[in-house]
């Protein structure tokens, strides 16, 4: 979660438009609602930093004027490995004043301070192969002692910040929060949901209608054809040759008779 100017990429150059960054608002035009309200999606893909450096970079200010420029519900879809984490609180904020619900996809990677704001979701949804990552802030210091000190410091008041986005998410204490961070702790969808840094995995949804179709007619199948044999189905010959036979009396019954035919 720190904040460092990236390497300079030959392919990149600081001189490019910024519309050209790896993420942008797209409206669900299905999803209008009567009022001209529509789910947005957002996909943040790349690094979160204060100001832009290069084209990927997820800025505060980028942000929020898109966040702003419409209303209703929002789908953010993330795969980032972090950045910076002020910038990320500011996200993370904006997110959480949002007057509407937001759902958090995570499709690759929520690293560092990308997992921040993926704890502003009213529901965080991950795909089966993404990964969540927690640890500790870092940053870059120079100078003496006492300066050494300071960014300590420092860095312990970050990580407080930080554990508060995942206390109210993951309903996890302080202390084991801070422990997985000390580790930096890794989790797959299955981890994340355990340990409440989220709600769900992604399905993919024409395979879910499929098994549904299939699970469906496969029961219904198979309780007719059930149902069909043993209507259709012949008595076996055995029982045939026992509902054929004439049917017996008791030996009361039998006594009876007899007593009666000595009278008549």
């Amino acid at each position: 979660m720190d904040k460092t100017k990236r390497a300079a990429n030959p392919s990149k150059s600081p001189g490019r438009a910024s519309n050209k960054h790896f993420w942008n608002w797209d409206k669900d035009e299905e999803s209008a609602t009567e009022g001209g309200t529509g789910v947005r999606t957002l996909y943040l893909d790349g690094t979160i930093a204060d100001e832009s450096w290069w084209d990927d970079d997820i800025t505060p200010r980028m942000f929020k004027d898109e966040l702003m420029s419409g209303d209703g519900d929002i789908v953010v879809w993330i795969n980032s490995p972090g950045g910076d984490c002020v910038a990320a609180s500011q996200i993370y904020t904006m997110l959480m004043d949002y007057p509407h619900d937001v759902t958090i996809k995570i499709d690759g990677l929520a690293a560092s301070a990308a997992s921040v704001i993926a704890m502003a979701g009213t529901q965080v949804l991950m795909a089966p192969t993404s990964l969540l990552m927690i640890h500790n802030p870092l940053t870059v210091a120079i100078g003496d002692t006492e300066e050494m000190q300071k960014a300590i410091a420092m860095l312990d008041e970050v990580k407080e910040s930080i554990i508060n986005a995942y206390e109210i998410k993951t309903g996890q204490s302080r202390a084991k929060i801070s422990h997985l961070m000390d580790g930096e702790t890794w989790m797959n969808a299955n981890k994340a949901i355990e340990m409440g840094f989220a709600d769900g995995i992604l399905e993919d949804a024409k395979r879910g209608h499929t098994d549904d179709v299939v699970f469906a007619f496969s029961r219904r199948a198979v309780t007719n054809s059930l149902v069909n044999k043993l209507i259709s189905k012949p008595a076996p010959k055995s029982e045939q040759k026992k509902q054929d036979a004439p049917q017996g009396v008791s030996i009361d019954a039998a006594m009876q008779k007899l007593q009666a035919r000595k009278y008549i």
